[in-house]
């Protein structure tokens, strides 16, 4: 049975803005909403907040840490969720490595570095031929700006108290759809195959000539995405 509502998750320090081409495309078909993930520092209250706004039952879609968000959104209330979409994200736990990386970028912010944070995230998400793309490469460093440091610490402290949810795939009983970039510089497909191999009702697609942030580096392809997983 088709979903009547549809909740999409943003990325860290992103807001509606990435979801642009699919709120226009899809609100026609199924209620869209965007997702507040700004204002908690650990993952089980982001996804409380997001819980308590939404409708009874909806359709989940989250990138990045918004798929984090939606394990947690799982783990609390997961008969009212029917269908889900996991994009360029990991049910893995940060390594000891990517930890150190978050701590020190928290640093950085607390420090007042935040501009140089900003300014260096389009390089480090995005396919190379959209990074300097004021369409796709400006709105993201305009998206950290306008989300600012105090929402960048916040995101990055739930990031890493978060859980691994690897042992939560195999209890995935709704139409599940993975979807990454091929050319993601921060994502492996080997985490993406691993969900997807895990998650009963599931189904994989990778996007070519794509990095991190698919719904603006490849709109269409995956809004077509989102389309059939709404329908199937």
């Amino acid at each position: 049975m088709p979903s009547s509502a549809l909740i999409l998750i943003p990325a860290l320090v992103t807001d509606g803005r990435l979801w642009a081409h699919q709120k226009a495309a899809l609100a026609g078909e199924i209620a869209v909403r965007v997702a507040d993930a700004t204002r908690d520092a650990d993952m089980e209250s982001i996804a409380r907040r997001i819980l308590a706004a939404a409708p009874p039952t909806f359709a989940l879609a989250g990138i990045s840490m918004g798929g984090y968000v939606a394990f947690e959104i799982l783990r609390q209330a997961r008969d009212r969720v029917e269908r889900l979409a996991l994009i360029a994200t990991t049910a893995r736990p940060d390594t000891p490595e990517q930890a150190e990386r978050r701590e020190k970028a928290i640093a950085l912010a607390r420090s007042g570095g935040y501009g140089r944070i900003a300014a260096g995230t389009p390089a480090q998400l995005l396919h190379p031929r959209h990074a300097d793309d004021p369409a796709i490469g400006g709105l993201v460093r305009a998206m950290a700006l306008d989300m600012g440091p105090d929402v960048f610490i916040r995101q990055q402290q739930a990031i890493l108290g978060r859980p691994d949810s690897r042992p939560d795939l195999a209890a995935i009983a709704c139409p599940t759809l993975v979807l990454g970039g091929a050319d993601d510089p921060i994502g492996s497909l080997d985490r993406a195959k691993e969900m997807a191999e895990a998650i009963p009702d599931c189904r994989l697609a990778i996007i070519n000539e794509c990095g991190h942030l698919t719904p603006i580096e490849q709109p269409a392809e995956t809004t077509s995405h989102l389309r059939k997983w709404l329908e199937a």
